[in-house]
């Protein structure tokens, strides 16, 4: 009898693992390449003469006695108080996703289990807006912020990342609701358990993947955001992303870009980790969303 799983020809193999390996070394060449870089002095990783010079790390040799340095990372971190600029993002990124989960896994829920039409009419208003730029609708936040006295600071950033990411979230933790058996609501109640109770002790550790997937979804957002930040933020409450941008922004100054090259890193290195710790709740959440339940 015939093996009813057909087995891939070699060459398929072959070019299939040679298509995977090329892509994973072209993604993640720019990365590796910044780090390498980062240990270096600005006339290597930037030298017009022999681009080789990165590799050998020749004026890093003769600037500091050494092939690779640390300036890049001190100077950013210390002098140009790099840290100041992480504790930042990492105050936003906090209570980005924690306002963010708590009104989305509310409202979706909510949603979800509505028989009411005018839920369906919420969620199409809510996508129209995300699907604006969202340098249009901080635009028109702007002449209040200035009115109020209120521009520059970092909860005044929150609440417009919020009010951004916000669609988003419920969409996606509707999503994940209306996938979730009303069966198991209702089971709940007659067992004694108030609407409230039966979501928060039944419901969410059934979806807690979803509610992972969406959270990282939206710590990326807060994470990544340039625009709203560099808007609304004055120089001392800047998050990361703003202040790498000013680094490139002075070029003329000597440092500065290594500066920039080392806060990168910097700021891409957690992202690698963090992928890596929930890799396995964002690809079940991922699923639990794609498949009708």
């Amino acid at each position: 009898m015939a093996n009813p799983v057909q087995k891939r020809p070699i060459v398929l193999q072959v070019v299939l693992v040679g298509i995977l390996i090329t892509w994973m070394i072209a993604a993640a060449f720019p990365f590796f390449w910044t780090l390498w870089g980062s240990f270096k002095v600005e006339g290597d990783f930037f030298s017009l003469a022999d681009w080789t010079n990165v590799l050998t790390g020749e004026m890093t040799t003769r600037e500091t006695g050494d092939a690779f340095t640390t300036q890049g990372y001190s100077g950013a971190w210390i002098q140009e108080e790099f840290w100041r600029a992480a504790w930042n993002s990492t105050l936003v990124c906090l209570f980005v996703v924690t306002i963010s989960l708590t009104l989305g896994t509310l409202g979706g829920y909510a949603l979800a289990r509505s028989t009411y039409r005018y839920a369906f009419w919420f969620l199409l208003i809510a996508l129209i807006f995300r699907a604006m730029p969202p340098i249009t609708l901080v635009s028109g936040y702007l002449p209040v912020f200035f009115q109020w006295n209120i521009w520059g600071y970092l909860p005044t950033a929150i609440i417009v990342l919020v009010a951004i990411n916000q669609p988003f979230t419920l969409w996606m933790l509707h999503s994940f609701f209306k996938n979730i058996p009303q069966d198991l609501d209702e089971s709940a109640m007659v067992d004694g358990c108030t609407r409230f109770q039966a979501f928060r002790h039944v419901i969410i550790p059934v979806m807690w993947p979803g509610v992972i997937t969406t959270g990282l979804f939206s710590f990326l957002l807060a994470y990544n955001d340039f625009a709203v930040t560099a808007m609304i933020l004055d120089k001392q409450n800047q998050t990361m992303v703003p202040k790498i941008a000013s680094f490139l922004g002075t070029t003329q100054t000597k440092g500065n870009v290594m500066f920039a090259v080392a806060a990168v890193v910097s700021t891409t290195a957690p992202l690698f980790l963090l992928i890596m710790f929930f890799q396995r709740q964002i690809v079940s959440g991922l699923t639990a969303g794609a498949v009708k339940g």
